[in-house]
């Protein structure tokens, strides 16, 4: 027994090791774009447009309207909001906040799509019927807000590095118990999945994008085949990197100039939250969700249980290691979010409750309510046909 004990142990030192130094260095929360420096350069500033799809956003769209009315851009910008079928004064809101933003209703939604794609697809025919067609678009969320410098910074980087995709990654709302406890890790279980390096290399085909800040340009988008080519995607944002950066380079970055404004107060909250997406990341694959549950068991809660109980010397040795290099990858996200260093010893119980969170997401995915989201639960087509990873 002891030997199998040493066997797991050093199997989960392996895989740290790999993580640390092998996968683009995710853990280092390195990839950001707080210190960019501001580009002025720029001999003609393009045309931009955000879209910004929205369904019972009244709490939260009016400080995003505002953040983006106020944006110090050089160069013509508008604001297009979709209401998707709102119950709420989300329209009312939207059409309150000047005479740049125009509010579009969604049309009834079509078989095959999801909900928000929809939208953006209606916003993006708009522009397409205007005479002044953008040459970006800045897809956003309504429960985002933005630094006056954010839309300046993305342009300038995307004409300078050719980009078809720019997309920070929000700050998300960590002022909750259980937003400190599961936030940063959200983030961190993303790095280590989409790691923000490779994202960033056009010679490796990972794409990832964050869905609450892209700036998108508007001809790639055309040549990928549109929003209609993702139409049924859960994990929209992943999915329009993937169709777009055989286009051309795409950038992904942390930031603090993006911050959600939406609140997750308790855990039930950040449940459905995750539970919306986990089970469609493994494509709807039960032998994946298997594979999932052994891998998180040996890398996650087999060193700090070995560590603690182990009875071979050797194998509390290697489990302590492998606790450790866990622990010490988690620091640097957490003091991102400012949260204790000390929390780094808890990510073996996090781990265990995204895990169950996952299994939740299937459970939901058996019982018809996979993708549910604001009374809306995604179409059949598209939790039957989902992308890659």
């Amino acid at each position: 027994m002891s030997a199998f004990f040493i066997a797991i142990a050093a199997i989960g030192c392996a895989a740290w090791a790999y993580l640390l130094l092998g996968r683009g260095r995710f853990w280092r929360a390195a990839d950001r774009d707080d210190h960019a420096r501001r580009i002025d350069d720029i001999a003609e500033w393009p045309r931009v447009t955000a879209i910004v799809p929205a369904r019972d956003e009244a709490d939260v769209i009016g400080a995003t309207l505002a953040s983006l009315l106020q944006q110090d851009y050089a160069g013509p910008f508008s604001v297009i909001v979709v209401d998707d079928h709102s119950d709420d004064a989300t329209a009312d809101i939207a059409r309150a906040a000047g005479a740049r933003v125009m509010v579009f209703p969604a049309p009834p939604l079509e078989g095959g799509w999801t909900g928000k794609l929809a939208a953006i697809a209606h916003g993006i025919r708009h522009t397409e019927a205007s005479d002044a067609r953008p040459h970006y678009l800045l897809l956003t969320d309504a429960d985002i807000g933005h630094a006056p410098d954010t839309l300046r910074m993305l342009v300038a980087r995307a004409q300078r590095d050719r980009l078809v995709l720019h997309s920070l990654m929000a700050k998300l709302d960590a002022s909750s118990a259980s937003e400190r406890l599961m936030i940063p890790a959200f983030v961190y279980f993303f790095a280590m999945l989409y790691p923000f390096a490779w994202v960033n290399r056009r010679d490796r085909a990972t794409a990832a994008a964050a869905g609450g800040c892209m700036l998108v340009d508007r001809d790639a988008l055309a040549r990928a085949g549109g929003i209609a080519a993702i139409r049924g995607e859960l994990i929209d944002d992943c999915a329009l990197a993937r169709v777009l950066k055989p286009h051309g380079a795409i950038r992904l970055t942390l930031t603090e100039r993006a911050r959600s404004t939406r609140v997750y107060r308790t855990f039930g909250e950040i449940r459905r939250m995750v539970a919306r997406t986990a089970f469609t990341q493994l494509r709807f694959s039960w032998w994946r969700l298997a594979a999932t549950l052994i891998a998180m068991a040996i890398v996650f809660a087999a060193p700090p249980l070995i560590a603690l109980f182990g009875q071979d010397p050797l194998a509390r040795t290697l489990g302590a290691i492998g606790w450790a290099c866990m622990a010490l990858s988690f620091v640097p996200m957490l003091r991102f979010y400012n949260v204790p260093a000390l929390q780094a010893l808890a990510l073996p119980a996090i781990a265990a409750a995204y895990l169950a969170l996952t299994l939740d997401s299937a459970i939901k995915h058996v019982r018809g309510r996979g993708g549910e989201w604001k009374g809306r639960v995604a179409p059949r087509a598209a939790l039957s046909q989902p992308g890659r990873p």
